[in-house]
């Protein structure tokens, strides 16, 4: 049975191997996949490369604030997470 530094040594061997066989096959398969990208007539946005996101359909505008918090003057539109001042109250007492 081999040792544990006996297996990190052969890790170490095979990595390095690895990588050479890596740098010699690199160039090859770029120029069949470059080749392949011609013959399909391939574009970035066909492959998933794009670096531009698409916009989010929908935004919705800001809205004019439809609560105020009478002491300190903080406003709300209604929309979202009503804030810490109005949750659990009546509303209709913070309407502008």
């Amino acid at each position: 049975m081999a040792t544990y530094q006996a297996l990190q040594l052969q890790i170490q061997q095979l990595q390095a191997q690895a990588q050479e066989v890596r740098k010699k096959e690199l160039a090859s398969v770029i120029a069949e996949i470059k080749q392949k990208i011609i013959d399909y007539g391939l574009s970035l946005s066909d492959l998933g490369l794009t670096k531009t996101k698409p916009s989010r359909a929908g935004a919705k505008a800001p809205q004019p604030p439809k609560y105020k918090n009478p002491r300190t003057g903080q406003t709300w539109s209604g929309r979202g997470k009503p804030p810490h001042w109005i949750a659990g109250k009546s509303k209709e007492k913070f309407l502008i």
